[in-house]
């Protein structure tokens, strides 16, 4: 659907005033020599792929050599400068003068957390942030409707949750000094902040290098304490126990990434599911004629390996991401009390084989974009006293203004429920084992509603979106609907007739 044009004139009217600003904006961009771009021009070449991924894919290994120089710094502001300096060049590197949208949000979002009452910064801040985000997405859409070149966007996005974590972590500290902690504030205690970062400490959190492109976003307080050193060291100066090596959970994750993308390369190629020649403009692969041509089983099979295929470019990023936190123990999740070392998952994202095989829609949100998710149950699902109307539709409007998004997203909530049914009313009289004839059939039909449904994610267009689902007969919907219809009625199972 067009614009009319009197809309389009005053659009770009303001366009050509925001770009002519981008001469000055240039002059910012001194982290990354021209060389760099050149170099990386040149492997796009031979590899035969477009710059702007290339450019990305060579960010995120650079963050590993980056993260042993971090290893060597001392703890203080040596580290949050460090952090500061290199993630700005990454953006420099990967986006150009674009990197310019994160240092104006990163100086008008710290004058407001000096100005505003911590109340009033739990509204003003967040809605900022998500506007600034929205122009992002929009002017996007605007210039380059369904390309899916890369831009600041990507970043913003991780930018969006930090600012509006710590938008909360102020106002949960201070209610906390006050003695006055709401129930929230309770729950998301050990992420409150009692006193305002400095700009600098700021500055190093939001361009954080090892998640800057695309995350995962931490809270300020699990970034900062690898920074301070209160990761291992008690405020005493002892230490809390004996620091484990980092070897083997960075060097893990980054040969899982270098899997998921060997993955994503073969997988994408055999089964695209947009014209490979041209995805913005000709009809997807999985809507022609000929490919309409084959039977239901087959195009929902090729649709399933094909979207496997584009999880595994997300894949990459995060494990390659949680390798490189892991690297300087920004992914290390501490001691206990005995000294002994918890864990490494402060930078996990996802588990990828608990998510492909999850049971239920429930599992399966657990194991996807886990920060994401955590993001958005401390500070949207809890802060609303549980709506998941609100959280469905902010991680929409997080994610953009395509209608394949808002299509997935609303169709959510109807797998959702069915889901809760099927716990409430049929898993009671099965085995709780995800490996019995229950638990299987559990996981086929979670994975075959969740790809059908999230098809349109990746369609963009509504109208291809609708056309996908069309020619898998609405199976996921009217699955669900006739599913959810047959549960209402059936009565709840007795406690007696309840198998372990």
């Amino acid at each position: 659907m067009e614009l009319p044009t009197a809309v389009t004139s005053v659009i770009d009217a303001a366009l050509d005033f925001i770009y002519s600003f981008q001469p000055i904006c240039e002059k910012t961009v001194i982290l990354a020599p021209p060389f760099l771009k050149d170099y990386v021009s040149v492997v796009a070449d031979a590899v035969g792929m477009d710059i702007d991924t290339v450019t990305y894919v060579f960010g995120f290994f650079l963050c590993y050599p980056l993260g042993i120089i971090m290893n060597q710094i001392p703890y203080g502001n040596m580290r949050h400068a460090y952090s500061f300096v290199v993630g700005a060049f990454l953006l420099q590197f990967t986006v150009g003068v674009q990197w310019v949208h994160q240092m104006i949000s990163a100086v008008l979002a710290y004058t407001m957390i000096l100005v505003l009452p911590r109340k009033s910064l739990t509204y003003v801040l967040p809605v900022f942030a998500m506007t600034y985000m929205t122009l992002g997405h929009l002017h996007r859409q605007y210039i380059n409707y369904l390309g899916w070149d890369l831009d600041f966007t990507s970043a913003q996005m991780v930018v969006t949750q930090k600012l509006y974590m710590i938008a909360f972590n102020l106002y949960d500290g201070e209610m906390i000094a006050k003695g006055t902690p709401d129930r929230a504030a309770k729950k998301c205690s050990k992420y409150a902040l009692k006193e305002v970062p400095s700009f600098l400490e700021f500055l190093g959190y939001l361009f954080c290098f090892s998640n800057c492109l695309a995350g995962p976003a931490p809270e300020f307080a699990i970034y900062n304490r690898a920074c301070d050193g209160s990761l291992f060291l008690h405020a005493d100066g002892k230490p809390k126990g004996k620091i484990p090596s980092s070897v083997i959970p960075s060097i893990k994750p980054l040969l899982v990434s270098l899997l998921n993308m060997g993955l994503f390369v073969v997988i994408n190629g055999a089964y695209p599911l947009l014209d490979p020649a041209d995805p913005q403009h000709s009809t997807p692969a999985v809507l022609t004629e000929e490919f309409l041509k084959n039977g239901i089983l087959y195009r929902f099979a090729y649709l399933w390996f094909g979207l496997f295929g584009i999880r595994n470019k997300y894949y990459f990023g995060w494990k390659n991401a949680e390798g490189a936190n892991n690297v300087w123990y920004a992914g290390f999740d501490g001691f206990d009390d005995k000294g002994e070392p918890i864990g490494w998952d402060a930078a996990c994202n996802l588990d990828i084989i608990g998510f492909e095989l999850a049971p239920d829609i429930q599992h399966m949100s657990k194991e996807w974009n886990k920060k994401t998710s955590n993001w958005l149950t401390r500070y949207i699902y809890i802060r609303t006293g549980g709506s998941l109307l609100a959280v469905y539709s902010l991680s929409a409007f997080w994610h953009g203004f395509y209608p394949g998004y808002y299509m997935f997203f609303l169709s959510v909530p109807l797998l959702t429920f069915c889901d809760r049914l099927a716990k409430k009313k049929i898993s009671p009289y099965f085995s709780k084992s995800r490996y019995g004839p229950y638990g299987i059939i559990s996981t086929i039909a979670t994975t075959c509603s969740v790809n059908y449904t999230v098809s349109s994610f990746l369609m963009l267009a509504g109208s291809w979106a609708f056309a996908l689902w069309k020619s898998h007969y609405f199976f996921g919907h009217v699955g669900g609907l006739v599913f959810y219809a047959i549960l209402t009625f059936l009565p709840k199972p007795k406690e007696e007739s309840k198998k372990a």
